[in-house]
Order: C-alpha cells, then structure tokens, then sequence
C-alpha cells in the first residue's frame, strides 16, 4: 500500500484491542506497508467491539482494521453487516494473516483444575476439538487477547503466541486449531470521502483489483436473483464468493453481496453496475482493494465434503451413477 504522505499525518488505524489480538496483528502488517504515512498510530479501541471501531472511522476520520473472512469459518457475519449499513465506511486495502491458536493458563494454574475454555467464538469453532476431548465448557469473549488478559483461575484461554508473555500466561498445548492452514483476511476501513484520494492512488500502482458489492433487488419473485447474476456473467466478470442476509425484521427480502475480480472503475465492472442500476435495484461498493491475479483453484476429490453426487462429466454422465446412491442423496 502506497499513498500520499500529507493526506496520513497523525491519523489513528484503530483495531480490535487489546494488544496481542489478530486484529493487533494486522494492524502491524498495515503499518509495515504504509511506511510512506507520516504517523500512522496504532491504537486499541477502548471498547471491545467493532462499533467503537466504526464510531472512530464515521465520526472522528479515522481509519479501522475488522476481521473480514476466515477458511475455516468464513465471513465474520457481524462486520458484513456493519460494513452493509454503514453510512460512512468503505474497505480501502485486504490483509492477510496466519492463525494459529495457544492454550494458556494462569501462572499458577494447571489445565487440570480448568472446567472453562474462554475465546472469540471464531477461536471456540476452530479449536472444538482440543475442548471436547478435555471436557472443557466454552465460554465467549470479545477478542482471544481480552480471553488472555482477563483470565482466571479454573480457566483455559485461547490466544495467539505473543500474548502469553504479553500477559504473563503459562502455553499448556500449542497449535491446538482442528485444522492446520487457517487464516483470516482482514479490511482496512476509512471514511468513503477519503477513501476515493486513497484508491486513485492505489490505481497508480497496482494494476489487478477486488471488489465487495452489495446489491438490494426492489423487487422479489421468480427468476429476480437469476437475472442479477445473469448481468454480472454477461459483463464477463469472474465472482469469487456471493453471500446474502437478511433484511433485518422482513421476512424474505434479502441483500446479496459479491465479490468479483475488478475494480469499479474498470469498463466492465463499471457497466455491470450501471445496468444493475438502470434495472432500479440498489447498489454499494463496500471494498475495493488491490489484488494478486491468480489462477482459478481447483476443487479436487479429496476436497469434497462426504456424501454428495459426482461424476466425470460426459455425455452419458448420468448413465454412471450409483442409481441407490443417487436416490439417497438427492431425494429423487
């Protein structure tokens, strides 16, 4: 991330305290990055929760680090819908970081005299195992270095290394996630009046973008979500992920979120979000942010979840299914 150096003097990148959290981390990495920014500071928000965070951005034109995207567990619900109803917030910049999760316990503690494993329910989900077999009741906390910080006696946190010096804990067991490999993609987040002078720099130097997009149809009925995806393939953009929610208290109206390989100034994108427009639904760009061209993954056997039905695709595909099989999956 480069940017203009006058435009960042003195300006605070708020994250997910306390120090130590995967959001601290980021923020790190952040600031590594924006080493052209005259003081960039790093602060903790003084509540824990992603609102103080979005009061600092909206209010005070600061900038903020949330938690976006996980491979384990996926999108942070709570932040998409923030980042959704936002008045004045957008995602400038992704970053990435490596999750690995410590038990600690007090000093003077043994993990077995402990009834209670304490984390972010992100952490609980990633490390259920580790807590099962030790018949361990789980307990939320706001971030996995609050879980630290604040612990007790008669209880097991999970936290990332740094935080048991940082907090003066005792690591009973290390890397104790379910699955090896996880990783969380962070937003950076700035005011949306601030973000365009951000991104137009961005342009200059990066040439492959991303971006999130929410779209709100007017209207419902049959064949509505199809034809909304209809004009993001016509506009020949590759989607990597599409979600919904909830309109939150109406039944059955939903707002569908995207994530396609282009930048919203690019021609393509640019029509896809004027004809969505034309067509009189509702649109926002809730991130754009630079990004490495990759190639598309593939999805191999071994990948797939249990059960299921697939077959080498062919002209006579359908003749080479498990006929019992096929009836027990697909109810047919």
């Amino acid at each position: 991330m480069n940017g203009n150096k006058n435009s960042q003097s003195a300006r605070k990148l708020c994250y997910l305290g306390p120090e130590g959290s995967f959001t601290h981390h980021a923020s790190l990495k952040v600031q590594e990055q924006c080493q052209s920014f005259d003081n960039l500071r790093l602060i903790p928000t003084a509540c824990e929760n992603v609102l103080s965070i979005a009061s600092e951005i909206e209010e005070h034109h600061h900038w903020g680090v949330i938690a976006w995207e996980n491979n384990i567990e996926g999108v942070v619900i709570p932040n998409l819908d923030l980042l959704i109803d936002a008045k004045n917030m957008v995602g400038i910049a992704r970053i990435g970081v490596d999750i690995s999760f410590d038990a600690v316990v007090c000093k003077s503690d043994s993990i077995d005299n402990c009834s209670t494993i304490v984390a972010h329910p992100h952490a609980l989900a990633q490390c259920r195992k580790f807590s099962q077999e030790r018949g361990l009741q789980e307990k939320t906390a706001s971030s996995n270095a609050a879980a630290c910080r604040d612990l007790v006696p008669g209880e097991v946190a999970l936290c990332p290394k740094i935080c048991a010096d940082l907090y003066n804990r005792q690591i009973v067991s290390e890397a104790v996630e379910d699955f090896s490999g996880a990783r969380t993609e962070f937003l950076v987040l700035a005011p949306r009046d601030q973000a365009l002078n951000f991104v137009n720099t961005q342009r200059e130097n990066f040439s492959s973008f991303s971006s999130i997009i929410a779209f709100i149809p007017r209207c419902t009925g049959a064949g509505v979500l199809a034809n909304l995806l209809d004009v993001v393939r016509d506009h020949g953009l590759n989607m990597t992920s599409f979600m919904s929610r909830p309109i939150k208290g109406q039944d059955g109206l939903y707002s569908f979120i995207a994530t396609v390989d282009a930048a919203p100034w690019d021609p393509t994108c640019k029509a896809m979000i004027q004809e969505v427009v034309e067509h009189g639904d509702w649109v926002r760009v809730l991130a754009v942010y630079s990004s490495d061209k990759r190639k598309n993954p593939v999805m191999n056997d071994w990948m797939l979840p249990h059960g299921g039905v697939c077959v080498e695709p062919s002209v006579d595909a359908l003749r080479n299914l498990d006929v019992m099989r096929a009836e027990r999956e697909l109810l047919w």
